[in-house]
């Protein structure tokens, strides 16, 4: 397969979720073999932070890269939509350090790339292809890939507030259930940690319209799935593995998070070279 960036620049602005900033951000189509490469406008020298495993610095609530005195965070939506929509070469332009949240989903960053529209490339796609199983393991949470012809992520979310439970999804992934499975799923919060939250300078700009909120007893966003808490999972999974690469294989992951998510791409990535 060839490599592809975008057919044109396209742009969207928002808040942050966690730092609750205003924000632009512009796709912009890069060269061959450039791969994913996020660029703080704002900063002097406007300097750049490769989508890459090494590069993660933080995991708290969302995926944070650094490079220099540069950084920026909660990147997984969007490398989600862009992983699975086989934008492999793109130039992410910000102006401040966090993308907008949007809706809370990946769902409309992939309205957007398709909007651009995609442009193949004169360079072959380097897709990461595993030759043995890599598992991390963390107390009673893992996350494993095994060599696999394919992209499928098999998920078991287990939550104690009543109203979630045990969640399990298993998917072969594409870019069509993608769209119609993956990339609408919102980010999950729970009203009891909102001010906790805030006294760490995070969620700032989590409201009912961008995220699926749950109180002690009741769930106050309407859902758009049943189980939509384990299909977030599962598009966080995707973006964060990205960093690896374009990776063919089976996940499999219980109660996996950030920090399990972007060391199993850093031993991919590890592998790979």
């Amino acid at each position: 397969m060839q490599q592809q960036t975008l057919a044109e620049a396209v742009q969207c602005t928002g808040i942050g979720l966690h730092s609750g900033k205003p924000v632009s951000l512009r796709l912009v189509p890069a060269p061959p073999n450039s791969g994913i490469c996020f660029v703080r406008m704002d900063l002097p020298g406007h300097p750049q932070i490769p989508a890459r495993a090494e590069l993660v610095t933080s995991v708290m609530r969302a995926t944070t890269l650094s490079s220099g005195d540069a950084t920026v965070y909660t990147i997984e939506h969007l490398l989600s939509a862009l992983h699975m929509l086989g934008v492999d070469n793109c130039r992410v332009e910000m102006d401040a350090p966090e993308p907008p949240v949007l809706d809370g989903s990946a769902k409309e960053f992939a309205e957007l790339i398709l909007r651009a529209g995609r442009l193949q490339q004169q360079a072959e796609r380097n897709e990461v292809r595993l030759q043995e199983a890599i598992t991390v393991r963390d107390a009673d949470r893992f996350i494993t890939i095994l060599p696999y012809d394919g992209l499928r992520v098999s998920f078991t979310s287990v939550n104690p507030h009543p109203l979630l439970g045990i969640q399990y999804i298993d998917f072969e992934l594409d870019e069509e259930t993608f769209l119609r499975e993956i990339a609408p799923a919102r980010t999950i919060g729970f009203l009891h940690e909102v001010e906790a939250l805030q006294k760490k300078g995070l969620g700032l700009g989590g409201s009912l319209e961008n995220v699926v909120v749950y109180s002690d007893d009741a769930v106050l966003t309407p859902l758009r799935y049943p189980d939509e808490l384990v299909r977030h999972k599962v598009l966080d999974i995707l973006g964060d593995i990205f960093l690896a690469g374009p990776v063919r294989g089976h996940i499999i992951a219980v109660k996996s998070s950030h920090a399990l998510n972007t060391a199993l791409a850093r031993q991919i990535a590890g592998r790979a070279r």
